[in-house]
């Protein structure tokens, strides 16, 4: 069975790898990369000995052993890893805030504090007298779940941030089932000054030691070079008896982890009515700014949230050397800016570094003098943005690529909101449903 996977992402890397380690001749599997290097979004830039992420700080955590081992061996095993722990806060004004933000209201000033309880236990109180369920819209899921007073103070301000839309555009989709609901008697005890942790998932995670983030994909895809076209973008896709053509050339099967809002112009014959509502589907992209700093060291921090517009336009600050030792020259740290804007609008311009660097000032973070210099990437597809439109366009789409048998993978080649992780996963279980069908001929 002649298999054609377009992309060399974690998510392509990891199908091919698994097939090879089971048994699948490789010579049958060939790769399509438009870029010349595999990675994808978990690519990694190094400038000047600083080395970071250019897609946003990634982590390497996984509720499935298995998967999370079997990512480590292919990057050089336990040794090729740093194991952190997991140190998280809010930037509030000019305070450090425990993470999540209902389980650090202590730390906040007394009027927001007290904001922020009144509403979080009139919502509580609200949904145990109406038994309701869940709001539908993003917006109206935050008041029901938190209050207005942590909608006001963190969630409305951070989100659009993130988002760039008004928070009743998206539905809850993406964060209903996925957060957890803090016990009243936590949130209590975190507002009188009472310690308590609130998500402990993540708490320990790990990052190679070397090569940001992409040393993983780097490691699964050193077996699979020889299968890996790179700088081969997919031009077209078309239906032949028994499979597909790619770029010209047959295929008995083909896996797509390509963005589904691309696809309708590879292939060229798509009916309108999926064509459209691929092309619909919501997402935003990312530029990252690494700031290289003449500072020995960093707060022992992970990651930070910058809900304030005075913090300047970044949403989010990983302590990016405090990964690994080798993430900055010695005696210098750095951190990664994350910037989210709508894909549809103007990628941002040399600005977008002033307005960060004055946002990190002003928010306490660095000192102008201690900025070595700045670098950026822009990456097109980072978020998928859950409208109410979401469900609806995914089932037209999917209706169709089930009737003519091209099948997907990944986070934006089935626009779902998968971690590395959880894109090995699925991985390894298409891997298996392939190699039943090859079995059965």
């Amino acid at each position: 069975m002649k298999t054609a996977i377009l992309g060399a992402g974690v998510s392509g890397l990891a199908l091919a790898r698994f097939l090879i380690e089971a048994g699948f001749p490789r010579e049958l599997i060939s790769l399509f990369e438009a870029g010349p290097r595999v990675g994808g979004l978990c690519a990694s830039k190094t400038v000047d000995g600083f080395t970071y992420d250019v897609t946003g700080g990634h982590i390497l955590y996984s509720k499935d052993g298995p998967a999370m081992q079997w990512m480590k061996d292919c990057a050089g095993g336990d040794a090729a890893f740093v194991k952190r722990d997991r140190h998280t806060k809010i930037r509030f004004e000019d305070r450090w805030v425990h993470y999540p933000f209902e389980n650090g209201l202590g730390d906040l000033p007394p009027q927001a504090n007290f904001d922020c309880l009144k509403g979080y236990i009139e919502a509580w109180h609200r949904r145990q007298v109406s038994g309701s369920s869940a709001p539908t819209r993003f917006g109206d899921w935050v008041r029901w779940r938190f209050g207005d007073g942590i909608a006001k103070h963190f969630m409305d301000p951070y989100n659009a941030k993130v988002w760039k839309r008004e928070p009743n555009f998206m539905s809850s989709d993406w964060v209903a089932g996925r957060v957890p609901d803090a016990p009243v008697d936590d949130v209590l005890r975190s507002s009188v000054g009472i310690r308590t942790e609130g998500y402990t998932h993540q708490s320990i995670f790990y990052y190679p030691l070397e090569g940001g983030f992409q040393a993983i994909t780097d490691g699964i895809g050193a077996a699979l070079l020889d299968r890996v076209r790179t700088s081969t973008p997919v031009t077209e896709l078309q239906r032949s008896s028994g499979g597909w053509r790619v770029n010209g050339e047959a295929f008995d099967c083909v896996v797509s982890t390509l963005a589904l809002t691309d696809l309708p112009q590879l292939v060229r014959e798509m009916p309108a009515a999926p064509a459209q509502a691929m092309r619909s589907l919501e997402f935003n992209s990312i530029t990252c700014i690494l700031v290289a700093l003449d500072r020995a060291e960093h707060p022992n921090l992970s990651w930070i949230y910058l809900p304030h517009a005075s913090q300047g336009p970044t949403n989010r600050v990983t302590y990016m050397s405090n990964y690994s030792p080798r993430m900055a020259p010695a005696g210098k740290s750095s951190l990664l800016c994350e910037v989210t804007h709508d894909s549809k609008a103007p990628t941002p311009g040399p600005e977008l570094e002033r307005e960060v660097l004055a946002g990190l000032e002003h928010a306490g973070l660095l000192r102008r003098d201690e900025v070595l210099f700045t670098d950026r990437v822009t990456t097109r597809f980072a978020y998928v943005v859950f409208d109410e439109l979401y469900h609806a366009r995914r089932r037209e789409a999917f209706d169709y690529l089930e009737r003519v048998g091209l099948t997907t993978l990944g986070r934006f080649g089935r626009f779902e909101y998968d971690n590395s992780d959880q894109c090995v996963i699925k991985a390894r279980e298409l891997a298996r449903q392939l190699l039943e069908r090859a079995r059965r001929g």
